[in-house]
């Protein structure tokens, strides 16, 4: 698939970059301007943007749509999905609906383009935005990269008004973009993902469980009816059983010997916990 670039002189090129996310964000004014602005009101349609970056040899005109807003201003927005060469997926780490909202963001973003684009063509990155939040914090940084790198895409944490990560962020996204322009499909993610599908949604999993029960995966108890003294003995080995097993199979997929998704170590910790919470419980 061709890539959407106009060449304006031989060193030239003009690119098209778009902003997504539910969260009000200032990293465009703040990169663009390289300064904060406080009362920046979040986008209620489109806001628009030009900037010249040197990558390498190369001056590329980047022509910034920022899109991130309220799903009602979905109709204005709709349009200008098309001909996009970067996307920068945006969320508030201190609010968990905004993070929660990447999936229709990248949802919304392939319905618009069509069943027929390359998405491998596009390059993105996602940013945990507002990290100076301090203990308002609600999504931590092992979780955004987890769901950033088990889809292939870069991930920074970045703060708009102290300008962490900021430049480190757009420096990798725009370098990216220009291998993409170049050599017509995507760069690899410099980030090597080593990790299966199996890990990341088990991390998830784990992350979100209510109990020890559901965390190893297992419907929970053992039976309270009046059976007798011997009858329940044997039900109570064969749920140490059962709780054991389920143990190992988590534990062969998220050792820290074995894995290195974000999040495993923590995801494993709670493992062992579980099982052991169970285990002296069940009698």
């Amino acid at each position: 698939m061709e890539t959407n670039v106009r060449k304006e002189n031989k060193k030239t090129l003009r690119v098209k970059v778009i902003s997504l996310g539910s969260a009000e964000s200032c990293i465009i004014k703040r990169y663009c301007e390289k300064r904060f602005v406080p009362k920046y009101l979040a986008t209620i349609g489109i806001d628009y943007g030009v900037t010249k970056v040197q990558v390498r040899d190369r001056e590329i005109k980047v022509n910034i749509f920022d899109m991130a807003g309220h799903p009602f201003f979905y109709e204005v927005r709709n349009e200008f999905y098309k001909d996009t060469q970067g996307v920068i997926l945006t969320y508030d780490v201190g609010q968990k609906d905004s993070f929660d909202a990447l999936e229709s963001w990248l949802a919304e973003m392939k319905q618009e383009l069509g069943p027929h684009t390359n998405m491998e063509n596009i390059v993105f990155v996602v940013c945990g935005n507002k990290v100076d939040c301090g203990k308002r914090r609600v999504v931590d940084e092992s979780e955004g990269r987890l769901w950033a790198q088990s889809r292939g895409f870069n991930y920074f944490e970045t703060s708009a008004q102290s300008g962490e990560g900021i430049n480190e962020m757009f420096q990798t996204f725009f370098s990216s973009i220009l291998d993409l322009c170049e050599n017509g499909k995507r760069p690899q993610s410099s980030v090597s993902v080593g990790f299966t599908k199996e890990q990341a949604d088990t991390i998830r999993r784990i992350r979100n469980s209510k109990d020890s029960w559901e965390m190893l995966g297992m419907k929970p108890g053992v039976s309270r009816d009046k059976s007798s003294t011997c009858q329940k003995n044997s039900h109570g080995r064969q749920k140490r059983d059962e709780v054991n097993k389920a143990y190992r199979k988590l534990a062969m997929l998220l050792h820290p010997d074995k894995c290195i998704a974000p999040g495993s170590e923590d995801a494993f910790k709670a493992v062992v916990n579980a099982r052991t919470v169970l285990l002296k419980n069940i009698k």
